[in-house]
């Protein structure tokens, strides 16, 4: 690739995500998420070239997860380091959050010499985003009262709502594999639960996924059993992209039937709306007992729909019996992680390795993400360091 026509493609975006955090794909500009994409393609494609993407020569990115994760904690890191930062995770039970600090004066306390702050809080619904924005108002007082240097930016890493640097990656994944965005218009990717043998995966993905794709006239269908729906105002927010991008939004209640024709499958399993809301109350309450009855309401209902399985079987309707299989990993793999579950193990493994490239562009996502909040003009940052042309290995 040449990297100094696309940092003056780049330049042609009328974004404004300087100084802005990340947390909403839905709240972005087109342009905004089409620059996020070019910057991303643009640090990974340095990489390839052996060119240092280092624009910080100190700062710290501060990592809060509420929640487990592996592939988005790496990334995190990953980009973070890219740009030249350390990582300094913060873990809650080791400070004093546990005691009772107060949600204004940690953001602050953390922020003395930090540039961004990446958080996954997804296990309360309702909760986890309005958490991300009350650290964001913190920070804009102590940046205000010049307490902090500089206000630090924050990346969602996934909240009740959104996985906003998974579905950007998955985005990122779909352009490379179909040629560009505008070989996307027409496209037909299902959004589809399957089967679990756990409860209590939270509703970010397909919501995130629903809410991305119809941006781009893209043809989404919902699939889901009767019951297991998503968040109503996100379901309205995809309903409104496709009508407004040229696209389609449909949700129906057959894998089987949704499958058929379809280019992309993303076949994942989530917990009912109206679980997750009792879920929430349980776990605010701190009522154990509670919670494992709901677990178990939930399980023998999951097993009802044991058939919502991606197979060798539903495969072959899709597109030329070959769909782009997509997913955030980990999947639950029949025969491999779990005895049954969302995909066979044949299938997930013939599109493996698929999957780890589709992961392999989130970290280049974050990376993108930093970069253009700290930065007015990201391609005239990134024209003078490919110009530098210094090496990342020498």
């Amino acid at each position: 690739m040449d990297l100094i026509k696309l940092t003056e493609e780049l330049g042609s975006y009328k974004s404004d995500l300087h100084g802005k955090d990340f947390l909403l794909t839905w709240e972005k500009s087109e342009d905004d998420l089409k620059a996020i994409l070019h910057v991303a393609t643009i640090l990974k494609e340095m990489r390839q070239q052996n060119i240092s993407p280092r624009i910080f020569d100190s700062g710290l990115a501060i990592s809060n997860f509420r929640d487990k994760s592996t592939r988005t904690r790496f990334s995190f890191a990953s980009a973070a380091n890219l740009l030249g930062l350390a990582v300094q995770e913060l873990d809650e039970e080791k400070s004093q959050i546990s005691h009772g600090e107060t949600v204004r004066e940690t953001a602050n306390m953390i922020s003395f010499l930090s540039d961004f702050i990446g958080i996954r809080d997804d296990m309360f619904l309702g909760e986890g985003n309005k958490y991300m924005r009350q650290v964001g108002q913190a920070l804009d007082e102590g940046y205000a009262s010049g307490v902090l240097p500089v206000r630090p930016g924050i990346v969602n890493l996934q909240c009740d709502m959104d996985h906003p640097t998974q579905s950007m990656a998955d985005l990122l994944h779909l352009v490379n594999e179909f040629g560009s965005l505008e070989a996307l218009k027409g496209k037909k990717i299902v959004m589809s639960w399957a089967y679990s043998p756990s409860y209590g995966k939270p509703l970010s993905v397909p919501q995130g996924i629903i809410a991305l794709m119809t941006r781009f006239g893209m043809n989404v269908e919902l699939a889901y059993p009767e019951g297991y729906d998503l968040i109503p105002e996100i379901v309205n927010v995809a309903k409104s992209n496709a009508t407004q991008s040229g696209g389609s939004f449909k949700v129906s209640h057959s894998m089987t039937e949704a499958m058929r024709d379809a280019d992309i499958v993303y076949p994942k399993s989530w917990a009912p709306f109206h679980i997750m809301q009792q879920r929430t109350q349980l776990l605010m309450n701190g009522d154990k007992n509670g919670l494992k009855e709901l677990e178990q309401v939930c399980l023998a209902n999951n097993a009802k729909y044991k058939d919502w399985e991606y197979n060798e079987q539903v495969r072959k309707l899709t597109k030329n019996a070959d769909a782009l299989y997509m997913h955030c990993l980990p999947a639950d793999i029949s025969g491999e992680s779990c005895v049954e579950g969302e995909v066979s193990k044949e299938t997930f493994e013939r599109y493996r390795i698929k999957t780890y490239i589709e992961a392999g562009y989130k970290p280049y996502i974050i990376a993108a993400m930093m970069l253009t909040n700290r930065f007015s003009n990201p391609a005239e940052i990134l024209k003078k360091i490919i110009e530098t042309n210094a090496r990342r290995v020498l």
